[in-house]
């Protein structure tokens, strides 16, 4: 277990534990969030925690022409009963995310520190959010952070508060990161719901290598 300085480094992801707790302490600024992602690590506590960062192995993820869109949600897309908007209002995203209940947690990791932090981030444009309205009203979203030069969207959370509208603005996210040419979606770590959607798990450091990877276009 690594005890990190006020210094912006974190050690090696390969030193994690066998969890994918890697490191405690530090800070949310955005330069240290940024070094992180961009060095496969995230952060990850409740309010009653200091701060830690993972790097779990294997590491969840989703390459893009993997998104498994069954017919019937095929049909709710062609419907257009949904507006999708991006970074119109992150704010009330991230709180919703934070607000949702979810099957074994007790409390939400998206605390209000996290929050702050993650707004900062979206104010310096590299995090972003999915928006998906429904005469008028958001029912669902996204976001997450978005390495634009190594072409990797990290998703962090979403929420729904109708039927399938998160699950619209996954789709309308790896639909725009399709244009963009982006590599894949990081998920993080496993879940059912991700693996339904088309996720897979890959080793960490065949994730790693994602990551230094140079992009051009």
């Amino acid at each position: 277990m690594h005890h990190l300085s006020p210094s912006i480094w974190f050690p090696n992801p390969e030193e994690a534990d066998k969890e994918g707790l890697l490191a405690i302490g530090g800070d949310l600024s955005v330069k240290r969030l940024m070094h992180a992602y961009c060095s496969g690590i995230f952060p990850w506590f409740e309010d009653d925690q200091p701060i830690l960062w993972w790097s779990p192995d294997p590491r969840m993820v989703l390459f893009l022409d993997s998104f498994k869109v069954s017919k019937s949600f095929q049909k709710t897309i062609q419907k257009n009963k949904f507006t999708i908007t991006f970074n119109t209002c992150f704010e009330e995203v991230i709180k919703n995310c934070s607000q949702i209940k979810r099957k074994g947690q007790q409390g939400t990791w998206i605390t209000s520190q996290m929050q702050d932090a993650y707004l900062k981030l979206h104010e310096n444009g590299h995090a972003t959010s999915v928006e998906v309205w429904l005469d008028g009203t958001l029912v669902g979203g996204l976001y997450g952070i978005d390495l634009i030069d190594k072409k990797v969207f990290c998703g962090e959370s979403m929420f729904s508060n109708v039927s399938d509208a998160s699950k619209v603005a996954f789709y309308f996210l790896v639909e725009q990161l399709k244009t963009k040419n982006y590599q894949l979606i990081d998920c993080q770590m496993y879940t059912p719901h991700l693996e339904r959607l088309g996720a897979t798990e890959i080793p960490r450091e065949k994730f790693l290598q994602y990551l230094r990877q140079k992009n051009d276009n």
